[in-house]
């Protein structure tokens, strides 16, 4: 057993994962975390549109990272892995995000491709499902990339199949076309348009067909499932796997774009680093959840409150 840490940095949150992490000799591997917590820190602010980290989301980052590191020190974890994904892949001042990286945890943070980001969160999604109710599709919508992975899991190993990452998120798409609180209608056309064309690139290289399970995992999901819950707070427990159907998540979605920001910052169990890209990120889900209906008849959503956090915990159950 090795205690183990995850930091997942994305274009709008940052979340640290503290974990024993059990493997066995058949290769089966647990998680039983030790501390998990989340901060949105929206590094990725500004960067569709400038192409560079702004100061403000960098001190924020900064300050997340340090509060983070003594939580690693006062944890005892043996070793972190820090992952960086869209925001940073993307910027131009790149390097001074991983010379503060380095400096606050004494390593830099990786920026892996969308392809392993991809890998990451379907090992993370799917450690928790039957291995009969595959192949699996997991769909991990973040605020600068959305990834899609059909796979399966065997109840040790999971198997991708096939994944593709776009550059589609609730950050990008709402910077990019949701200006009005609420949007107007042709504002939400433009981001639907948007939404559907991006994903086009991920479902014609995946074989969404092939799916019999569709997991939903990360941020925007992970709310949806708790307004349609009605949850008066945000508790992970009532949603991890938790079912959403297609039909709930179109209501839902129409029910958010006619809301103004006051409003939706009243939702119990919606987190106020949220509340300015949830309409962006239902599009994005609600455009995913059409497709799959129409192409695999699949009628629901599986939300996991496990995602690419504990795929990089899992992958340092090996040392790597």
């Amino acid at each position: 057993m090795a205690r183990v840490a995850a930091i997942d940095c994305g274009t709008n949150s940052i979340r640290l994962l503290v974990a024993d992490v059990t493997a066995s000799d058949d290769g089966s591997r647990w998680l039983r975390d030790v501390h998990r917590e989340m901060r949105v820190v929206r590094l990725g602010q500004g960067v569709d549109a400038t192409g560079a980290l702004h100061p403000e989301a960098l001190a924020r980052t900064r300050a997340a990272l340090v509060d983070y590191a003594a939580v690693l020190r006062r944890k005892g974890a043996e070793r972190v892995r820090m992952v960086a994904t869209s925001a940073t892949r993307d910027a131009s001042n790149r390097d001074d995000f991983f010379g503060m990286t380095e400096e606050v945890l004494g390593q830099a943070a990786e920026v892996i491709s969308g392809d392993e980001e991809a890998a990451l969160s379907f090992t993370g999604a799917v450690a928790d499902l039957e291995a009969e109710d595959g192949p699996f599709l997991v769909s991990d919508v973040g605020g600068g990339s959305t990834e899609i992975v059909l796979g399966g899991w065997d109840g040790v190993v999971g198997s991708v199949e096939a994944a593709r990452s776009v550059d589609i998120g609730c950050v990008r798409l709402t910077e990019r076309h949701l200006h009005d609180d609420p949007p107007g209608a042709a504002q939400v056309e433009d981001a639907v348009a948007t939404a559907k064309a991006v994903l086009r690139q991920a479902f014609d290289h995946v074989p969404v067909e092939r799916a019999r399970t569709w997991i939903g995992v990360a941020g925007t999901v992970t709310t949806l499932v708790a307004l349609a819950k009605e949850l008066d707070a945000y508790r992970p427990d009532e949603i991890h796997l938790a079912r959403l159907p297609v039909a709930r998540i179109q209501e839902i979605t129409e029910r958010l774009l006619v809301m103004p920001h006051d409003e939706r910052a009243a939702l119990g169990a919606m987190h106020p680093g949220r509340v300015d890209v949830i309409c962006g990120g239902a599009i994005v889900v609600r455009a995913i959840a059409e497709h799959l209906a129409e192409r695999a008849g699949i009628t629901e959503l599986v939300a996991s409150e496990h995602d690419i956090l504990d795929g990089i915990a899992f992958s340092q159950a090996i040392g790597g």
